[in-house]
């Protein structure tokens, strides 16, 4: 009987432990993705905000206009686009937080970069596996800009 309640007093000092460990290491884990995600948001968003009082950003907004506006974007939206792309998802969230975007506009964006982002890396990753570059990047490219098309028109 004496063993038994020994067993449990040491069962639960080992859960508090255990409960203490997993905080410490799960804040642990999540300071370092903040400061991985703050290493790629906070330039790329000043880096907007630079364009932005530039005046480069109006002159690509100007000039992307008419090809965005078929997927009811601006032009600067382009932008987000092309870090998604080619940078990665992170990099266009930290565009888009740059830009004055609707909703609408956003959810646009969302979905069409859910498709085709981080084309470089995730591409070699396809064609580690056998898959053809030219079909994984024509997929997910054409998905992106159908999606964008259709969101368009639908919403």
């Amino acid at each position: 009987m004496v063993e038994n309640n020994l067993d449990k007093s040491n069962n639960i000092n080992d859960k508090k432990v255990d409960i203490k460990l997993t905080f410490i290491k799960g804040l642990k884990k999540g300071l370092s993705t903040t400061l991985f995600l703050a290493k790629i948001i906070i330039p790329v968003y000043f880096f907007i905000t630079l364009l932005k009082y530039t005046g480069i950003l109006s002159w690509i907004s100007t000039y992307l206009a008419p090809i965005m506006g078929i997927f009811g974007l601006p032009g600067d939206a382009a932008i987000a686009l092309v870090f998604g792309n080619f940078v990665n998802i992170y990099a266009a969230l930290a565009v888009i937080s740059g830009l004055s975007l609707t909703s609408k506009e956003i959810t646009i964006l969302a979905v069409m970069l859910s498709f085709s982002h981080s084309l470089f890396m995730e591409t070699a990753v396809a064609k580690k596996t056998g898959l053809s570059v030219m079909v994984v990047l024509s997929l997910r490219i054409g998905l992106a800009l159908i999606s964008g098309i259709v969101l368009n028109v639908v919403l």
